[in-house]
């Protein structure tokens, strides 16, 4: 992560708090130099008198002292406005010589003369002015520029000490490489979507970063353990958050560093550790590491366990909601995962290329396999060298790149059959770059090669060349229920086009061969997807709502939040009707329908525009963004009718009918519904009233049809 300096809130409220106020000066200057100006010019030419305390004096008098205002206002301009302020007021001061001279010259007022001097000595008067500020602006400068280098050269040795500590810890464990940073980076993005200022994430981040540095303090044997802690190792471990306040505690510039790493380990419910802090009593900081700390320890691979899928960390952070975890922090942080739906949140090696494998050497059929690379709408690139394994003993040596399609919770290939239930392993099929393929679990795939111009519907074999080596690029897209592949080599363009069972699950593919040596490996994927028709139809589109629509088109949702119904106003007695039914491959609780009530305008949902108040999910969770101005309370039963989550999934992917109501009192607006034998009422007060809002239905993996709209 890039650091930058920061600007507090109240700096920034400082700052447009002067520019008004400069402003304001600003206009008054002036208005009181224009005014002066007009009656300077009056006063001259007047040949009245006033009478003041029995004495008559001439207006012409008077002349004198409103020209000698309008000319301090231009000097207060110089000096308060600088430049530009120096620029105005000459171009005034000599826009008047012409006025004062034809005064002078053509009316013989001879009144005007001491003007026409004064107007000689204010140009020379901020001439001086303009150049001293200049001066003094420039030693200012100087002084600046050292100190920012200073603050500068200051924050780089914080970091670099910072991530120096990190780098020791690491060092001491060999399973915790990279923790330290993910953890500040989880507790930075739950910062944020708290709403928390960009002076307090770069605190959070900060305090994440060296959250374990107590760990120093800790017997190396203990931390890299393989089996089981005993009692007395437990306990040691627990000395930690100890140790790294004792640590901490002496920066004194930088007080939360301490905190996050004294109190990460306390529990929501006060049976944490060291001090059993409870609820709100452990400082806010801590309770935002707690929940980064925890995720990414599940999330990672240990000495004693393989990493957890990120579904299953979602579930454990919802049990423990209240509990371990403030409810508050773990709500974020469950929004958090459901919007990270590639799974980019997790342990990643410190080679980026092959997604921690830097080459491959394959020398038998799937001996070595590289992590998934992810397709998406977006052109994945891969460039690769291949060539026979110095051991196959012959140069023309049968040597072959393969490429295996597939889907896991870990995006890994698992042979293994007990770890690939557990990781809902499931492979699409194999392609071979000598034009060979296997289909497992996809409908069908097609393959064609063009040669040289030559179009053909054919395979072909490669011969490596054992000293040498064949270059190779793949272009990999995926858009909904099919894949694109593309495989040059110097002579041929393979393309295959891969018609998956559904739009739902992930599409990985992964780099292995027989007998061959993969190398430099570069990975890259463009930013704009492809078209919607790029990839050429082999199949028909996996659809589970070709049925009569209702009062809107149905809806099919293959994964979180992809895409949703038509806005339906809400007002006062609204009820929705629809059928809901999760696709073959929903599995988890929230794989359910969703309500978003959101503000619009124009009355379309546009994620960029709209103002959503509330998310409410029929499994009895909601979100709401803090800065949207709503605030959301969700009352959940369970009637007699419910019977276990696991009777919940199973009849949802039956299908269920399902209603939901809408009141509104006031600035209130009341979401009724109950699904088996799940009771949910969402009150949403929205601050300045309910105006131009809408509700729209979505879902993670589910097919919404016959939708009906009733009106009280």
């Amino acid at each position: 992560m890039q650091k930058q300096d920061y600007v507090s809130e109240d700096a920034r409220k400082a700052q447009a708090s002067e520019k008004q106020r400069s402003i304001v000066i600003f206009v008054l200057l002036l208005a009181i130099h224009i005014a002066s100006s007009v009656f300077t010019f009056i006063a001259s030419r007047s040949h009245d008198v006033i009478t003041i305390m029995d004495n008559t004096v001439p207006v012409p008098a008077f002349a004198g002292v409103f020209f000698n205002i309008s000319n301090i206002c231009l000097i207060f301009i110089v000096v308060w406005f600088k430049k530009k302020g120096f620029i105005l007021s000459l171009s005034l001061l000599l826009f008047q010589f012409p006025i004062l001279y034809y005064g002078m010259i053509v009316q013989k007022i001879m009144a005007i003369l001491p003007g026409f001097f004064g107007n000689f000595v204010t140009i020379a008067a901020i001439i001086v002015i303009y150049r001293r500020n200049k001066k003094i602006e420039n030693y200012q400068m100087i002084e600046i520029t050292y100190l920012t280098r200073q603050q500068r050269f200051s924050q780089r040795l914080f970091e670099q000490t910072a991530k120096a500590l990190v780098n020791a810890i690491d060092a001491k464990d060999a399973y915790s490489h990279g923790h330290s940073m993910r953890v500040a980076e989880y507790s930075e993005k739950i910062a944020r979507e708290l709403g928390k200022s960009d002076e307090e994430c770069e605190k959070i981040y900060y305090a994440g970063l060296l959250h374990d540095v107590g760990k120093i303090g800790i017997d190396d044997q203990i931390i890299n353990k393989k089996g089981k802690l005993t009692d007395e190792e437990y306990e040691a471990i627990k000395q930690h958050p100890v140790y790294g306040n004792q640590i901490l505690s002496s920066i004194s510039e930088y007080p939360y560093l301490s905190i996050g790493a004294h109190h990460h380990h306390e529990r929501y419910d006060g049976r944490g550790y060291p001090d059993k802090l409870k609820g709100e009593d452990i400082p806010e900081i801590a309770r935002i590491i707690a929940v980064a700390d925890a995720y990414d320890a599940m999330t990672s691979t240990r000495s004693y366990r393989d990493a957890i899928p990120q579904q299953s960390v979602r579930e454990e952070i919802v049990k423990n909601s209240g509990t371990q975890f403030d409810p508050r922090v773990a709500k974020v942080m469950q929004h958090i995962i459901d919007l990270d739906t590639e799974y980019v949140m997790k342990e990643r090696s410190t080679v980026q290329e092959l997604s921690g494998n830097s080459e491959l050497s394959c020398s038998d059929y799937r001996g070595e396999i590289s992590e998934g690379i992810l397709l998406s709408p977006c052109m994945t690139s891969i460039s690769m060298l291949s060539k026979p394994l110095e051991s196959s003993g012959t140069s023309e040596s049968y040597s072959i790149p393969t490429i295996i399609l597939f889907d896991s919770l870990d995006g890994r290939v698992h042979m293994d059959e007990h770890t690939a239930k557990d990781l809902n392993y499931f492979e699409y099929g194999e392609i071979r770059f000598d034009g060979k393929y296997i289909c497992a679990g996809a409908r069908k795939i097609h393959t064609s090669i063009h040669n040289n111009g030559i179009h053909e519907e054919h395979h072909f074999r490669t011969k490596k060349k054992a000293s040498g080596g064949d270059s190779y690029r793949i272009e990999a897209v995926r858009f909904e229920d099919h894949a694109l592949i593309r495989i040059f080599d110097s002579t041929k363009t393979m393309e295959v086009v891969v018609a998956l069972p559904d739009s739902a699950r992930f599409c990985y593919i992964g780099l292995t061969g027989e007998n061959c040596f993969i190398s430099n490996v570069h990975i890259s994927a463009s930013e704009t997807p492809v078209a919607d028709d790029y990839i050429p139809r082999i199949a028909e589109k996996v659809t589970y709502i070709d049925v009569p629509a209702g009062d809107i088109p149905n809806v099919q949702v293959d994964g979180y939040r992809r895409t949703s119904s038509e806005p339906i106003p809400i007002t006062d007695g609204l009820r929705i009707d629809f059928h809901s039914m999760s696709l073959p491959t929903a599995r988890l609780i929230w794989h359910c329908p969703y309500f978003v009530l959101f503000h619009s305008a124009n009355g379309k949902f546009d994620a960029q525009k709209a103002v959503e108040y509330a998310l409410i999910r029929i499994d009895g969770e909601t979100w709401d963004d803090e800065k949207s101005g709503a605030k959301n309370e969700l009352e959940v039963d369970k009637t007699s009718e419910f019977i276990s989550w696991d009777e919940w999934k199973r009849r949802n992917k039956e299908g269920i009918d399902c209603s939901v109501t809408f009141k509104i009192e006031g600035d209130t607006i009341i979401t009724e519904t109950e699904n088996l034998g799940v009771k949910l009422k969402n009150t949403t007060v929205i601050s300045g009233g309910v105006k131009d809002v809408y509700v729209t239905l979505t879902a993670d993996q589910c097919a919404l049809t016959n939708i009906r709209i009733r009106k009280a």
